[in-house]
């Protein structure tokens, strides 16, 4: 493990619980405990997983004298998504796009009484905190928050948080609250980044090894890592900025419309203003020339992030995969990529290149495993 690696709030529990842990995003992170990456996965689809994802950033927006209004503006002027219509207590999926209309990085944003708090990829908080500042500053106070971050999820997440903050269990999917855990304040919010029903805890760094071992005293939770992360993270189609969307892909490609609502699309009240506006909103209307799908492949083996996709088993390339494992749920191979439009309607038959063979594969509807979050 490079030397350079830093530690998250949890370093010392991870080592105590037997962690595998490696380099990722610059922080020395858990791949898996003894159970291994498989019953890891397996026990966060039955029961709750616990993970630290203390190195994703956490950035504060508290508006200026133009209050909170002024300040979801200036914001939409960077993303695409509804911020003014965001009420208190709530949140949701957005992305930093460029002037092509790639994105920059993919984002939750919560609305508190007196603040917007971004939740961000941890590869990219430098360069959006930098993004933040060259576009807002004077408009609004910019704080890193030097908090730690837990994510449980899984459908019994509920029942495990509640026996230490009871008020969580009527919290429904997309809202974001402040409760009290063991004395630490917390901001709770019910996103399920897994793709599982599950929580979101940022609390105080010097409080978070307590809290996640008072969780992992239930016999529900047990730690999990980033292999198990990414698999669930697959099953439930996705993204992974810098794999399956980057600056190079746009939303409406990447299968990502739906996270921007009518008011920011053409005849909206607000519609445009941000940056690649005229590309996106043009292939919101006229459909874009690639699009991310689903693929299954018909054997055993595993199809990986960068594999060229064919039409014919003796074509030229058309495609390329950009995520891809082996689905413990599912116990298949699956994977997902980019495609010409034409080719991407379910039932499609593709080849995709492995170690220099060409192996079927079949275009599927996205998610492999759907969500099960609570909405009401």
């Amino acid at each position: 493990m490079p030397l350079d690696a830093s530690s998250t709030p949890l370093h010392a529990l991870h080592l105590r619980h037997g962690a595998r842990m490696v380099p990722f995003a610059g922080y020395a992170l858990p791949l898996h405990y003894p159970a291994g990456l498989i019953a890891e996965h397996l026990h966060t689809r039955k029961a709750a997983g616990l993970f630290d994802v203390s190195h994703m950033g956490q950035i504060r927006l508290k508006p200026g004298p133009g209050g909170m209004a002024d300040l979801a503006r200036a914001l939409e002027t960077l993303l695409p998504i509804d911020v003014l219509g965001l009420a208190p207590g709530r949140q949701r999926y957005g992305f930093l796009t460029d002037d092509t209309g790639g994105i920059l990085d993919d984002l939750m944003v919560a609305r508190l009484d007196d603040s917007l708090i971004l939740v961000v990829n941890a590869a990219n908080k430098v360069a959006d905190e930098a993004h933040l500042r060259a576009h807002l500053t004077g408009l609004c106070e910019i704080t890193v928050l030097p908090r730690a971050l837990l994510a449980l999820q899984g459908p019994l997440a509920e029942s495990a948080l509640a026996r230490l903050a009871p008020e969580t269990a009527a919290m429904r999917f997309l809202d974001v609250t402040w409760v009290e855990l063991l004395g630490a304040s917390a901001l709770v919010s019910r996103s399920g980044y897994t793709g599982e029903d599950g929580f979101e805890i940022s609390l105080p760094e010097d409080a978070a090894d307590a809290v996640a071992e008072a969780l992992l005293q239930d016999e529900d939770v047990e730690p999990v890592g980033l292999g198990a992360r990414d698999s669930l993270r697959l099953e439930a189609g996705l993204c992974l900025h810098g794999a399956d969307i980057d600056a190079g892909t746009s939303p409406v490609e990447a299968g990502l419309t739906w996270a921007i609502q009518p008011v920011r699309r053409h005849g909206g009240a607000r519609a445009g203003g941000f940056p690649g506006a005229e590309r996106i909103l043009d292939e919101i209307g006229d459909g874009p020339a690639s699009r991310r799908v689903g693929l299954l492949p018909e054997g055993p083996t595993p199809v990986r992030g960068g594999a060229a996709l064919v039409a014919e088993e003796a074509g030229e390339a058309i495609g390329r995969v950009t995520s891809g494992g082996f689905s413990p749920s599912l116990k298949a191979p699956i994977a997902m990529g980019y495609v010409p439009a034409a080719l991407s309607t379910p039932g499609t038959r593709l080849f995709a290149e492995v170690r220099g063979r060409r192996l079927p594969v079949s275009v599927v509807a996205l998610p492999f495993v759907p969500a099960r979050f609570k909405r009401s």
